[in-house]
């Protein structure tokens, strides 16, 4: 297998894991994701020292009840998972698992074409047994529920369910699989993911490092989520021996900042200015 790395550069992707461990890591990082096995790439960026968040992995949902995909897939979503599929049946779910490499699979039972028993093994037999799956299902007989669990799903959520127990589910699974370190400090601000231990933002893919000063106005900010800086409470947190005159100085901060984090800078959905009192991070 071949592809191309910086310096229009063509070689093995054998060649590429051993040779390119010093000056190619976040290249590496990327491509992995998108050409390779997901279960390799954490293996070889684990190795290498890369960390990896939660948020990044590839989730399935498989449900007919419409209302619930887009609940789940809104929920999941607004708690910072990136890469979500949604498939209404047991044809749109395999034809899904064709094409892309999942992390976890919430697999609903009884489907239209199908039920969720006979495609969970169809699933373990393509993907292998390390690639959990969880249960949904309005089946809440005892009997439903050893049969999945029997089976060797990771685990099985009954609906209705809470909201709050759903995220709490597939993030103990996903740490359980692939032991992701998550005391990694991450923050998701839209389509940003400021990881405070390395001092980096990135979205969509695309790295960029925070200075100094930025990650301590960015980290300000975060602790007070919602609520209204005042330009004079975020001067003395840059400059702690003396803020005075330093507005224009933290007017340039913020304006950096929006250019990491939003998708138009100019019209910022993420970091406010409120007219007359300061900032305010939502």
């Amino acid at each position: 297998m071949f592809f191309t790395v910086p310096n229009n550069r063509r070689i093995s992707l054998k060649k590429y894991e051993v040779s390119l461990k010093n000056t190619l890591i976040y290249t590496l990082h990327l491509h992995f994701f998108r050409i390779i096995r997901y279960n390799r790439a954490i293996r070889i960026c684990r190795e290498w020292g890369i960390e990896m968040t939660l948020h990044e992995c590839n989730i399935l949902l498989v449900d007919d009840e419409a209302e619930l995909l887009a609940m789940v897939g809104k929920l999941l979503k607004k708690e910072g998972y990136q890469h979500i599929h949604m498939a209404a049946g047991c044809g749109e779910a395999v034809r899904y698992m064709q094409e892309n490499d999942y992390q976890i699979v919430l697999l609903d039972v009884m489907l239209p074409d199908g039920d969720g028993f006979t495609l969970f093994e169809q699933i373990k037999k393509r993907k292998g047994s390390g690639l959990p799956v969880i249960f949904l299902s309005a089946r809440d007989e005892d009997y439903a529920r050893l049969k999945g669990l029997g089976l060797g799903a990771d685990d099985y959520i009954t609906k209705p369910f809470l909201p709050e127990e759903l995220l709490l589910r597939v993030k103990a699974v996903l740490k359980r699989t692939y032991h992701i370190d998550e005391d990694m400090g991450t923050d998701r601000i839209g389509k940003a993911l400021v990881n405070w231990d390395a001092g980096t933002v990135r979205v969509d893919g695309a790295e960029d490092n925070l200075t100094a000063k930025e990650f301590a106005l960015l980290k300000k900010l975060c602790e007070n989520r919602g609520r209204i800086l005042s330009m004079n409470v975020l001067c003395d947190t840059l400059w702690p021996d003396g803020s005075y005159g330093y507005e224009n100085s933290l007017m340039v901060h913020i304006r950096h900042l929006r250019e990491k984090l939003e998708d138009n800078p100019s019209k910022p959905e993420h970091l406010l200015t409120v007219r007359g009192l300061g900032y305010k991070l939502v």
